[in-house]
């Protein structure tokens, strides 16, 4: 199958895909629209029943309101003219039952008619202007409720009467006073003022329009009083399938589905309210329910339609893109490959170099060190043959004692440089004397310029530091600018100069940088060796170490330093007429120390009597330092591991030892661990007892986990005799 087939298949994919959720959303979206149409058609019908049904009630109230207002009013006048009947009686004894003075009563009460009966209620005189009269009204005037009035003036009847074509009488009595008759009075209300003025359902429904409110219909019982279809009018709920159906249900507010009363295709939708007296139906036709589902549906549709084009439109967008962008990437990454295929070969070259490089260090480091060795196995032999001069003997001992420290400074350097090039040197924290630094170097740095027949001149400002005391490492700031000298020496000539200037460059937020520029009158550097200088195992000559007895560390050891000081230092430099050192050094500000320290009495450091237990696993090394140590006066116990030092410790009497010297590095058990194993014992001279490492393991790191392990002191190889006594005495003292 080619890519063009698995495209074409992809897109059909994503059309099915795209026709599948489109039914899926029309649907969802169809079923929603029905649902929000419905509730909300029960909600429209339900809220204009009940307003209907409320405004029903109402008018029912006003209506019985005006009713009662207008019999009170036909009372009123029947009382009325009883008051002028028994007025008139006082005023004449003729009969008083005129035409005359009835109509006059009439007209002054605003009635339509004045009956007067006797007390048995038989007619005795009337007056009236409509079509009824005493005998039209016979029925109503032989009510024996109305009768009974003439027993009791106070009492009154009253009673609306419907006429047949629409109208109303509106009919009250009263018993005359001297209880000889019964005044009945009515007022006939038109049908035309009826229709114009009185309240009824019909104005109710009608501003509501059936073509788009639906039909409303209000019934009294089965029969229907109004509706805002005029047809229906009269007619009973029976005979109509939706009003039938929604009685039947007999619940209020809910919506109710029925066929249509056409026997169309369609349904009707409507729904009842219970008042009172009324109920009232209010239903429409399906198309009407259903007015927003179909614009829904197409809204939907065109949305959906839009948005699959859009991201249609957008996946296209997004595959040239893609294409470009795969296209450009593989631009790149041809540029790439390149790119690594020209670094993989400087890479080669590179190992290549540093191959060389090695082969070519280890080549110098072979004949450095064996340089001094051998000599010193040379002299050895020397001595052998000669064993009678004592003073050739001597001589060798002197010659063989400055190619041993020359070895022991070649070891020095190459570890101190692994040990930088590893990080794993750390630098002291300690409040230096700057100035009393700078004497000491000086010192140190004038004996060696005198041997070499080197002059020396400092700056006046060097020894007196405007902030002297400053924390650093004082062992490593030493350590750099000896190597710095030394060089300045070492490839000096005869009658050469070092100088050295002291500048404060600046002081901010309690840090304060020197400046230190040291120059000399050498044999200097090529432009190309400048590059290199801080390489290491790098010298400018080949037969540099023989002449000058280098190793190619010194500079390298410095600029690591300087380095971890976060320090700068350059270099300038011109072949035959020396070179310029400039090293800038940021410094935290300490605060003021007492230097009125008296100046401890010298005295020899005894060890006479002192019981030592000697770890060393090195026979030799074992055989000297126990010879030296007797030499000294010391009782020495040796055992040669860390194991072997714990079980004598432990199994000999308390306070039998005075100081133990421990070597770290041995097997079975090495030296720190057999010292914490000796802390840990339960006696009392475990915890006091002075421990001191006696190891080749000789930088300060070395010295701080000899201390955390429990021991006092850190002593390097190879010991320097006095400093071991000094040491033995300082802690066996204590």
């Amino acid at each position: 199958m080619n890519n063009t087939t698995i495209v074409r298949n992809n897109k059909r994919h994503i059309w099915l895909l795209e026709a599948a959720v489109g039914l899926i959303i029309m649907a969802a979206v169809f079923i929603i629209a029905i649902n929000v149409d419905i509730t909300a058609t029960e909600n429209e019908l339900s809220d204009k029943a009940q307003y209907i049904n409320e405004q029903c009630n109402s008018f029912t109230r006003l209506n019985l309101a005006a009713e009662t207002k207008s019999l009170m009013r036909v009372i009123e006048s029947a009382q009325q003219i009883n008051r002028n009947i028994t007025y008139e009686r006082e005023l004449s004894t003729n009969d008083i039952f005129t035409e005359e003075f009835l109509k006059k009563n009439m007209e002054e009460c605003y009635l339509t008619a004045v009956i007067i009966l006797d007390a048995r209620g038989g007619l005795t005189a009337q007056y009236y202007t409509d079509e009824f009269g005493a005998d039209v009204l016979s029925e109503y005037l032989d009510s024996v409720s109305l009768v009974d009035v003439v027993d009791n003036p106070q009492k009154t009847y009253a009673t609306r009467i419907a006429c047949v074509d629409g109208s109303y009488v509106d009919l009250a009595a009263c018993g005359m006073s001297d209880g000889d008759g019964i005044v009945v009075t009515y007022y006939h209300t038109s049908e035309e003022y009826v229709n114009n003025y009185n309240l009824s359902f019909t104005h109710i429904l009608s501003g509501y329009d059936d073509s788009k409110d639906g039909i409303v219909v209000v019934t009294n019982g089965n029969r229907i009083i109004a509706s805002n279809d005029e047809n229906m009018v009269g007619n009973n709920v029976d005979n109509y399938n939706v009003l039938k159906k929604i009685k039947s249900t007999g619940v209020s507010g809910k919506l109710v589905q029925s066929t249509n009363d056409n026997m169309g295709p369609g349904h009707d939708f409507g729904l009842m309210e219970r008042g009172r007296d009324y109920y009232v139906y209010a239903y429409m036709p399906e198309r009407s329910v259903f007015r927003t589902t179909p614009r829904n549906m197409l809204y939907t549709f065109i949305v959906y339609m839009s948005v699959v084009a859009v991201l249609n439109m957008m996946s296209w967008k997004t595959a040239q893109e893609y294409e470009r962008e795969q296209f450009a990437m593989q631009q790149r990454y041809a540029v790439s490959l390149q790119e690594k295929n020209e670094q993989l070969q400087e890479a080669v070259r590179r190992e290549e170099r540093a191959n060389a490089a090695k082969t070519d260090f280890l080549s110098r480091m072979t004949h450095d060190i064996r340089t001094p060795l051998n000599g010193i196995i040379g002299l050895l032999r020397i001595d052998e043959t000669h064993k009678d001069n004592i003073a050739m003997i001597n001589a060798n001992r002197q010659k063989m004692s400055i190619a041993a420290n020359h070895l022991l400074s070649l070891i020095n350097d190459i570890l101190q440089m692994s040990k930088l090039e590893d990080g794993d040197i750390e630098l002291a924290r300690e409040v230096v004397d700057l100035n009393q630094l700078a004497k000491d170097i000086i010192t140190i740095v004038e004996q060696r310029a005198a041997d070499a027949g080197v002059n020396l001149d400092y700056d006046k400002a060097l020894g007196k530091a405007v902030h002297p005391y400053v924390y650093g490492s004082p062992l490593h700031l030493r350590q750099l600018f000896l190597n710095i000298y030394g060089n300045c020496i070492k490839y000096n000539k005869i009658g050469g100069m070092v100088r050295t200037c002291f500048n404060c460059i600046g002081e901010q937020n309690g840090i304060v940088t020197y400046e230190w520029t040291i120059s000399d009158t050498g044999i200097g550097m090529s432009e190309e060796f400048l590059e290199h200088i801080f390489e290491p195992f790098v010298q400018e000559k080949a037969d540099a170490r023989s002449i000058y007895q280098g190793t190619g560390l010194g500079m390298a050891i410095v600029k690591n330093l300087v380095d971890k000081m976060n320090g700068t230092i350059n270099v300038t430099s011109k072949e035959g007429e020396g070179s310029t050192f400039v090293i800038r050094i940021p410094f935290e500000i300490a605060g003021t120390i007492d230097n009125s320290d008296s100046v401890k009495e010298e005295h020899k450091a005894d060890i006479t009597g002192i019981n030592i237990l000697l770890a060393e696993d090195n026979e030799l090394n074992a055989e000297i330092a126990q010879t030296l140590l007797e030499d000294e006066g010391a009782h020495v116990k040796v055992v040669c591991d860390g194991e072997q030092a714990v079980s004598e410790f432990s199994g000999c009497a308390p306070h039998t030892y005075d100081v133990i010297l421990m070597d770290i590095m041995m097997p079975k058990l090495d030296g720190l661990s057999a010292t914490r194993k000796i802390r840990a014992l339960e006696r009392p001279d475990a915890a006091t007892i002075p421990i001191i490492a006696m190891t080749a393991n000789a930088f300060q790191e070395d010295a701080r986990k000899c201390i955390e392990a429990g021991m006092n002191a850190h002593l390097s190889k190879p010991l320097q005799m006095d400093v071991v006594v000094d040491t033995i005495e300082e802690y066996y003292k204590r």
